[in-house]
């Protein structure tokens, strides 16, 4: 089989693959070594989270190169990918004629401007989340997206926890029946201990809670195909100086939405960094057939809970149907040939990290959309930012633009 870095075969093998990077796709795609012969050459930027993921397992990827702004790190990224070739930033890194796309791991603060640059570079691109911070770097993205023809994906864990997996599967085989309503919960309290580094704040001190909103908002559009259409959000904030004053002038620890969809359905998302709260990255499903409560934060669950046929008395003694529920035993879906078999291991964020590694590099190889495409990217990222807007002005109750 040719290269694809054969030079006129790498600029087909570019143009044909972005032209099919838009769209939705509701499950992972089985592995297939068909196009194994072909290496996806890839730099990864950002030594933090850029660590996380397997590039270097994937058989039909090569990482070569790796960059960031501090040296330690750009060393580290070396030493995890076994990678000889460096940069001392994103801007030189672009410049690389043997890379074929950018894996971006940088604040969130810079995606949209560095994914911009990096598809003008003629790189495809998967960016960590949030896809950006405003609706015009939304629109942005969409646009460079559409005007390269390169494909772009969102990194978004959720999609690929291992029981959102199995609830995608729920929901296609139609077992929820009419799925009304989900709540989400991304809880992280002790993140103010990522304030500070080296006595310098970093992009996160003070970040509004929904302008990093995918984790949670991934947990419904990424199952039904649903687009959130409306919010209103309160804050919570006490004035800690440990938070006060920061950059985005954000008083609020806590942001709690809750969302109308454009099936006319409700989402309730809960993003909290600060209290009496346990972590949590999770939700729950209800539907009128069944519905599915994911495990808690205390270890009960999951749990899944069918219309109950048979009748009982509640505490009024009214008669009611009885509900009849059963644990589930989330499979490892990492384990089956939903990826090629040297990333069938467990990994980050609920076995996430392998699934998105392949994800991107497959859809390359096969000249095919990823999941968590441009539109998917902006429909995940966006409710957020109007719900800290919604939150500023005391929970008013605003329209979420669509990008479709």
């Amino acid at each position: 089989m040719t290269s694809i870095h054969a030079p006129s075969t790498r600029r087909k093998f570019l143009q044909q693959t972005s032209a099919s990077a838009l769209g939705i796709a509701l499950a992972p795609q089985a592995f297939s070594a068909e196009s194994a012969d072909n290496k996806i050459r890839i730099g990864v930027v950002g030594g933090n989270f850029g660590k996380a993921l397997f590039w270097h397992e994937h058989p039909g990827c090569v990482v070569e190169a790796v960059s960031d702004l501090i040296p330690a790190r750009r060393d580290a990224l070396m030493k995890t990918y076994k990678c000889s070739k460096s940069y001392e930033s994103l801007e030189k890194l672009i410049l690389d004629t043997n890379i074929d796309a950018v894996a971006i791991f940088t604040p969130a603060p810079d995606h949209a401007r560095h994914v911009v640059a990096t598809l003008k570079a003629g790189k495809h691109v998967i960016c960590a989340v949030p896809a950006a911070q405003t609706l015009e770097d939304c629109q942005l993205l969409i646009d460079t997206v559409k005007s390269t023809r390169l494909t772009y994906m969102m990194a978004e864990t959720s999609y690929y926890q291992q029981t959102t997996i199995s609830v995608r599967k729920f929901y296609q085989e139609g077992k929820f029946g009419k799925l009304f309503y989900v709540e989400s919960e991304y809880m992280h309290p002790g993140i103010e201990n990522l304030y500070f580094e080296n006595g310098k704040p970093t992009w996160r001190h003070g970040s509004p809670p929904m302008l990093y909103p995918t984790h949670c908002t991934s947990h419904l559009i990424s199952v039904s195909g649903e687009r959130l259409t409306e919010v209103s959000c309160l804050g919570w904030g006490d004035n800690d100086p440990a938070h006060q004053p920061n950059e985005s002038k954000n008083p609020f620890w806590n942001e709690t939405g809750l969302f109308k969809t454009d099936r006319g359905n409700a989402m309730r998302i809960c993003n909290y960094r600060k209290g009496a709260v346990k972590g949590a990255e999770r939700a729950n499903y209800y539907g009128d057939k069944m519905s599915f409560y994911a495990v808690d934060p205390l270890g009960r669950g999951p749990t899944i809970v069918h219309a109950g046929k048979q009748t009982e008395k509640d505490e009024g003694g009214f008669t009611r149907a009885a509900p009849e529920s059963e644990p589930y035993q989330v499979p490892q879906h990492w384990k089956t040939d939903l990826l090629p078999e040297p990333l069938r291991h467990d990994s980050g964020h609920s076995g996430s990290h392998t699934f998105l590694t392949h994800e991107f590099i497959d859809s390359l190889l096969k000249q095919r959309k990823p999941t968590v495409n441009i539109y998917e990217a902006v429909a995940y990222t966006a409710p957020g930012i109007v719900a800290h807007e919604s939150a500023l002005k005391g929970g008013e109750r605003l329209k979420i633009p669509s990008f479709d």
